[in-house]
């Protein structure tokens, strides 16, 4: 009697078939593997217990095996175990993310054999992979190497199952793969060009991945202030790149930060500053974000520069990142002194992960390259139906349903930025066609203007509006499994602003709900957001608004005295583009406003809030907030402005409002969960990347079950996935 082994996951495209070859002999067991539609199949000769329990805990690296289902056959005799050709093609299975060059690819670059010095060396446990792919199943000629015929030397390689690049789609070497140059820098290689450019203080465009980086050198504040200047960016952080060796000179990153620096995903994360570097590459920030070298490229230019690089998106202001050679050269030719290039085309762009350690675990800033298609299970009780959700205005990105499966797709950007929006359409049809995806329904933002929700109403499917603080408590329920009847979640939702179904527009939220529905238990009193979208860039205006409502209008005269003040409260007394928000987000604000903080204009979205977290000290009590169910902030704003009129320093006041905002939250959904109407809360919105705020409310919610996101982020980059499980769940009803 033999075995037939069915094995679901992320397990196309990793090395499982050579994986299960090698497990296959080291049990004496003889059969076959291939990949189909679903995933592995394998059938083996004979019983074994142990080989079932390796193919999971001995799974290759960049695998995730789901869930593994045998069942008993007669087994036709084979001689030996074989790897047979792949099945019927289909997308029920799923592509790996793209993953950092491993160890041993590194060992062969810097090596003496034929890859050494190789730009494009990898294997099956490293290398670009959804980047590349252009189409279903995952196999070379679907890929943008198709273009690159092997040459004997790696169709050997490819053909041999004990080799580690066995069906490594992106196989290549000098002979037959890719090739790199450098225009616009002379001497040596294109490596050493580059690297010499950069020694120099130039910028140098880097064709990487997921598209173009600028790069310049982060040890030189001249190189700095130029690309600042040419890129019109005058404080948003720059990320960094170098080896781990060179990166410990200027960081201190605990274990868990260097995990999460050598993961595969080669994430961006933010580490603590240190003395040494440029307080330009993230001005008034308490922290820098590093990444490690993920390409062999990148190894090989660090390695060459001997220093960190500035290691920034490469675009126009506001539009996506560059992925084209021809594009590089029209859009980036006044940021960059060179072009370090290559003729491997891009399937699609995908921006570096963001990512941090906070002492309540990881957190994700920005999913996308190496996290995405990763998927999420499906909750229990929710029917596995194909839903798509189109999430936002900000921060964009879609979500499919399939097969007990959630792909949150990869960060897109701001939806009003025309090249964005059609990077958005693009993605749309780009999952529907790789993951073979017929939604039955779609789900979209209550907000009508939205693009998204306009893009929702034209597919001539059946739409399902959702609340938008409604489907970010949904998507932290359904990132920490949280099953369709688990009952209610008291939702602390603070975020910058999504429409109310009372037409307000609401940000500061304690929602009582499920998948199914919530109630409004608590929120933020609401304050005109005079000026409209303006009042998101200019914080005095919402400093200028709380001020008068707390009885400080001579207080905000004397702060903000060039501002047209009168013209801003009369627009608030008669509603004039001044709609009612309870923003969270426009609350920081305000507060960083009156601390002096960028009170004008922001120059990126978050900046003042951002510089608020950075310069809270050590824990304090918080400040007063009103009582009741509508949680009114003037008591904060009244012993906040007495305090900073002593003198007290402005990291007292930010720990005194961080504490303040948190114990007023926290308090009421605790309340909710002890009076047993919530069975835990949950914590959602982009104010919760504030590592401060979300330690301050953990703090306070000792003993009580709380939900927080982990692998998604907690910001509007989630918002379709909560919108598709809500829609699920409307649609179990029907």
């Amino acid at each position: 009697m033999g075995r037939r082994i069915r094995v679901r996951g992320q397990v196309q495209g990793v090395g499982f078939r050579p994986f299960v070859w090698q497990l296959a002999r080291r049990f004496g067991l003889t059969g076959w593997v291939r990949n189909d539609a679903e995933g592995v199949l394998i059938e083996v000769s004979a019983l074994s217990e142990g080989f079932e329990a390796a193919l999971r805990a001995e799974a290759p690296p960049l695998a995730r095996v789901d869930r593994i289902e045998a069942s008993d056959v007669i087994a036709a005799p084979c001689a030996g175990f074989e790897i047979r050709a792949s099945g019927a093609p289909g997308a029920e299975t799923r592509v790996a993310p793209d993953a950092a060059t491993c160890p041993a690819c590194v060992e062969e670059i810097f090596g003496t054999g034929r890859r050494h010095g190789y730009a494009f060396t990898n294997c099956t446990h490293c290398g670009p992979r959804f980047t590349i792919l252009t189409r279903l199943p995952y196999d070379r000629a679907q890929t943008t190497m198709a273009a690159f015929d092997l040459c004997p030397a790696c169709a050997a390689e490819y053909g041999d199952p004990a080799d580690r690049r066995f069906h490594a789609q992106p196989i290549a070497c000098p002979d037959c793969g890719p090739r790199l140059w450098c225009e616009g820098a002379e001497g040596g290689g294109a490596i050493e060009a580059a690297a010499a450019l950069l020694r120099a203080g130039g910028t140098v465009a880097i064709k990487g991945l997921g598209g173009f980086h600028l790069a310049c050198d982060a040890t030189d504040p001249a190189a700095i202030a130029q690309l600042r200047s040419r890129k019109h960016r005058p404080a948003k952080p720059f990320a960094l790149m170098a080896p781990l060796e060179i990166l410990l000179r200027h960081a201190a990153p605990s274990e868990a930060e260097i995990a999460l620096l050598k993961d595969p995903a080669a994430p961006i994360v933010l580490l603590a500053k240190t003395p040494g570097l440029p307080e330009a590459l993230a001005p008034g920030q308490a922290t820098l974000g590093w990444m490690l070298p993920y390409t062999p490229l990148h190894h090989l230019l660090l390695a060459a520069v001997g220093r960190p690089l500035v290691m920034t998106s490469g675009n126009l202001s506001g539009e996506p990142q560059v992925i084209g050679n021809a594009e590089a050269r029209e859009k980036l030719a006044g940021f960059a002194d060179a072009f370090l290039m290559h003729d491997r085309e891009i399937a699609r762009r995908l921006d570096d992960s963001v990512e941090r350690i906070t002492p309540h675990g990881p957190m994700v800033l920005r999913r996308a390259r190496g996290r995405v298609p990763a998927t999420l299970p499906l909750p229990a009780g929710l029917p596995d139906r194909q839903v798509t959700g189109y999430g936002g205005q900000m921060k964009a990105a879609l979500c499919l349903s399939k097969n007990g499966q959630l792909l949150l797709g990869h960060h897109l950007g701001e939806l009003n930025e025309a090249l964005t929006w059609e990077a958005f359409l693009q993605a749309d049809r780009d999952y529907a066609a790789l993951f073979d995806h017929t939604p039955e329904a779609v789900a979209c933002d209550l907000h009508p203007g939205f693009r998204a929700t306009q893009h929702a109403e034209g597919r001539g499917l059946p739409v399902i509006p959702v609340q938008h603080h409604h489907a970010h408590l949904a998507a932290c329920l359904g990132e920490n499994l949280w099953p369709a009847d688990g009952g209610k979640v008291a939702g602390i939702v603070l975020d910058g602003l999504g429409l109310g179904p009372d037409g307000t527009l609401w940000g500061g939220e304690i929602l009582l709900g499920d998948y199914h529905g919530f109630t409004r238990a608590a929120h933020l009193a609401p304050a005109p957001l005079v000026g409209g979208d303006a009042a998101q860039a200019e914080p005095w205006r919402n400093a200028l608004v709380r001020l008068d409502a707390a009885g400080l209008a001579e207080l905000a005269d004397r702060l903000f005295p060039e501002a047209p003040r009168a013209l801003l409260r009369r627009a608030a007394a008669t509603g004039m583009n001044a709609p009612l928000s309870s923003s969270a987000g426009r609350l920081f604000d305000a507060v960083a406003a009156i601390l002096g903080l960028y009170p004008a204009r922001q120059s990126f979205e978050g900046e003042a809030a951002m510089r608020l977290e950075a310069l809270a000290g050590p824990p304090e009590p918080g400040y007063p907030m009103g009582t009741g169910t509508q949680i009114d902030p003037a008591p904060l704003f009244q012993t906040l402005c007495r305090d900073h009129a002593a003198g007290l320093p402005p990291a007292t006041l930010s720990a005194r409002f961080h504490a303040g905002l948190a114990e007023a939250f926290a308090t009421r959904a605790r309340t909710l969960v002890e009076t047993g109407a919530a069975r835990a809360v949950a914590l959602t919105g982009g104010c919760f990347q504030n590592a401060r705020l979300l330690d301050e409310v953990l703090t306070r919610l000792q003993g009580v079950p709380v939900l927080i996101h982990r692998a998604t982020p907690a910001n509007d980059g989630s918002l379709a996935l909560g919108q598709v499980l809500i829609a699920l769940a409307q649609l179990e009803s029907t």
